[in-house]
């Protein structure tokens, strides 16, 4: 494998990842592109606890309105928090929420098999259950938490 082919494989592996989460609450029809945004903001506040909408725009390279966006979406999730900045007050400091919400709950517990299977029709359930182990592996050593 080169780095296309792993750029391309990680391309897929997004898509098929958007199609694993549960709809939006409410019947609320899913934006191209949005559950991508949001849960790049989510990893960047998990990993960097205290951090402000202008810092994750930074680190992420994204529009500081996509991020304020993003943050909005995560805070009516209940899966951030925000508190003013004791050191100057005009700021906002965001952090993981104590404890995930049941949205927040639902989406880490929805499995990825459907969308697995939906993206290749023709693998068996044997080779599904393989993919599946091959990810799990690769997610265990490839977490942005995992990482040094």
């Amino acid at each position: 494998m080169n780095g296309v082919e792993l750029f391309l494989l990680g391309r897929a592996l997004m898509k098929i990842g958007e199609e694993a989460l549960p709809e939006p609450p409410g019947g609320a029809e899913r934006q191209s592109g949005s559950a991508r945004l949001t849960l790049i903001v989510a990893g960047d506040v998990a990993a960097h606890h205290g951090t402000t909408v202008g810092e994750i725009a930074g680190r992420t390279g994204l529009p500081q309105s996509q991020v304020s966006t993003a943050v909005a979406r995560l805070r009516e999730a209940g899966s951030v928090d925000a508190s003013p900045d004791p050191a100057d007050r005009r700021r906002t400091l965001l952090h993981p929420a104590a404890a995930p919400s049941p949205r927040v709950a639902e989406v880490r517990a929805t499995p990825i098999g459907p969308a697995l299977a939906a993206a290749l029709p023709d693998a068996t359930p044997a080779e599904l259950r393989e993919l599946t182990a091959a990810l799990d592996l690769l997610a265990h050593h490839l977490r942005p938490t995992a990482r040094p």
